[in-house]
């Protein structure tokens, strides 16, 4: 399974998780998912529902990961079945 890589608004109402896809089909460039999701309920209750996924470069995922830490995002654990 792949370790993916959470962050949470300041507003506890949307993530974002970061992970590798494992499955490159060229083998040249390596990409991440950004997948953006809506939380429902208390942070832990249940699973965020995904609204958005994009690929991008592991280098634009890195500078994405890092600006949202700048603007007050913060990192998690996820915490639901």
């Amino acid at each position: 399974m792949t370790k993916s890589y959470w962050l949470i608004n300041s507003n506890r109402s949307e993530v974002k998780r970061f992970m590798k896809n494992e499955k490159s089909i060229d083998g040249v460039f390596e990409y991440m998912f950004i997948d953006t999701g809506k939380i429902m309920g208390g942070l832990g209750n249940r699973s965020p529902i995904m609204t958005n996924t994009v690929s991008v470069e592991i280098d634009l995922a890195r500078e994405i990961y890092e600006r949202l830490l700048s603007k007050g995002w913060r990192k998690i654990e996820k915490n639901w079945n």
